[in-house]
């Protein structure tokens, strides 16, 4: 495919997305997720501002002993400040040290912003542009241009923000990217502004000759992605964006969503094939190594992206994908699921149990027992779609293939509450008895709140008999009131995600109590997981 129909990927996680708030990456982040987007095939990854903060020096200089495979790691700066010469501008020689082949540097489109925010000139704004870039080229360095605010700035002084960009480009840069820096411009906009500037500068996707255009986009009404592919379509071939959207304010383009719709959708060749059914592991891995939960309702690449919930959509998926599918899951490395809840019908029982590994057919007696039994538990305050582990294990209780693992003779939880320190703090300390193959074992452990004691606890009294538990952790605890105008004595919905450091589950219970809902959750959680870990090994607990 040639370069008409070829859009390459920028890919700026470890810089713009790393300002969003709530995301803090150490060194060791960034080269797990630098790494990972070279394996994923991504051609540009932009590593920071090497002189903005000692992190990204040593980021650069950790690259060059750890080195990607393919990608070019690029390295970001602005362009020389006022009345400065280049060679003499210290931000512009710690690019330089930062070794990389690839410089972005990003300059003013906007008058506002040269003569309120620089306190310059037009002129000399224009000349900080062009210095800049003949001088990193002059040191073998091949540049992409931001122009900043660049749709904002061209609707109040088109002819200066045309000027920005062909001072770029005498100079030499490869690529002008054009920046819809605070996120307000809408796609027809987009559309209307991006042609006029291939004609003016010639620089269409039809010529073989660099400088091209690439675009930048973020979110703050909503369309980065539409303004991207607006963009493409107009003749951008440089795509700018991050994983899963993150970014300052309302985030940058995602990439998750905005590569395959251009692939899928349009014909544009961004990444192989084999290279996009890793796109899905790459969201949900990033999104643990910055701490954010992943987003299930995620296009392409979120949980529930290809969840199946009403038992009409099940019937029919069924039987063709296509009656409720947009593209195959597996092409970008993501599953169909089919979800279970009141809404379900014996197609999503059966499919469900199918991938349990369980054979159950339409006509068995166990299978309207267990749909009857769903959707009187979730009348209850239940909730299976979200804890999909409690109901394989519901599944098998109803087919006799639930072992009881342990008896619980008792437990006791007690919580102090340290105040007048410098810092208020909670205490908690976790009593529990149980019986295991006849024999009582009580334990006692602490926990910073009851339910990680309280699962501490439980973990320590069963490692003897059941080693795997060992390996489990809890990762995440919610709690939702049900019927809050009960007060106090409301019923209380728990759901408890666990894992053994590569797959995660998620286990429900519901009491008015709620210590007793979150044992519930607990127990179901360590029985899971060792429901898990023997089938990983060929073995069964039933």
């Amino acid at each position: 495919m040639g370069m008409a129909n070829q859009v390459l990927v920028y890919d700026t996680t470890l810089r713009d997305g790393a300002q969003r708030e709530g995301i803090a990456l150490s060194i060791e982040d960034k080269l797990k997720i630098a790494h990972k987007l070279d394996e994923l095939g991504i051609p540009f990854i932009e590593g920071g501002w090497p002189g903005a903060n000692p992190k990204d020096v040593q980021f650069f200089w950790k690259l060059q002993e750890e080195p990607l495979i393919q990608a070019e790691v690029v390295a970001f700066c602005s362009t020389r400040r006022p009345y400065i010469p280049s060679d003499r501008d210290r931000m512009l020689q710690m690019i330089l040290a930062a070794g990389t082949r690839w410089v972005t540097i990003f300059g003013k489109s906007w008058d506002l912003h040269v003569t309120e925010g620089l306190k310059t000139t037009l002129e000399e704004n224009l000349a900080m542009i062009g210095d800049t870039i003949e001088y990193l080229r002059s040191q073998g360095r091949q540049v992409i241009y931001d122009a900043e605010h660049w749709f904002d700035g061209y609707e109040q002084n088109p002819d200066y923000a045309l000027e920005t960009l062909k001072a770029a480009k005498n100079a030499g840069a490869t690529w002008l990217v054009l920046c819809d820096t605070n996120g307000g411009t809408l796609p027809q906009k987009v559309s209307q502004i991006v042609k006029k500037v291939v004609k003016e500068l010639d620089v269409g996707p039809d010529k073989e000759t660099f400088p091209k255009l690439g675009i930048h986009t973020h979110d703050d009404s909503g369309t980065a992605v539409a303004n991207g592919i607006a963009g493409v379509v107009e003749g951008v071939r440089m795509i700018h964006g991050t994983i899963n959207g993150y970014g300052e304010r309302c985030g940058n383009a995602n990439l998750c969503t905005l590569i395959p719709n251009l692939q899928f959708k349009m014909g544009y060749s961004c990444l192989t094939d084999a290279q996009l059914t890793q796109l899905s592991k790459t969201s949900r891995l990033i999104s643990e190594i910055v701490n954010l939960a992943p987003d299930d309702h995620a296009p392409f690449v979120g949980r529930s992206a290809f969840a199946h919930k009403g038992g009409i959509h099940v019937s029919a998926v069924q039987k063709n994908p296509l009656t409720y599918e947009h593209i195959k899951p597996e092409k970008v490395g993501n599953k169909r699921r089919i979800v279970i809840s009141d809404q379900s019908g014996l197609s999503n029982v059966l499919s469900k149990a199918k991938t349990f590994g369980i054979e159950l057919k339409k006509e068995d007696i166990a299978c309207r027992d267990i749909l009857k039994q769903i959707k009187k538990l979730e009348h209850e305050g239940y909730q299976f779609e979200a804890a999909e582990s409690s109901f394989e294990l519901l599944m098998r209780q109803a087919l006799g293939q639930r072992k009881t693992m342990f008896q619980l003779k008792g437990f006791q939880v007690h919580c102090d509450m340290l105040q007048g320190q410098e810092i208020s703090y909670s205490n908690a300390l976790a009593t529990i008895k149980v019986t295991v193959n006849g024999e009582d074992r009580l334990e006692v452990a602490e926990g910073n709140g009851p339910v990680a004691a309280l699962d501490s606890a439980l973990r320590k009294a069963l490692e003897n008999f059941y080693p795997g538990v060992a390996e489990f952790h809890l990762t995440d605890y919610k709690v939702r009131i049900l019927d809050g105008e009960s007060g106090t004595s409301s019923k209380t919905r728990v759901l408890v995600e666990s894992s053994n450091g590569k797959e995660r589950w998620t286990t429900i219970g519901v009491s008015s109590n709620i210590l007793e809902a979150s044992y519930e959750a607990v127990v179901e959680g360590i029985e899971y997981g060792l429901l898990l870990k023997n089938s990983m090994e060929d073995t069964v607990i039933i």
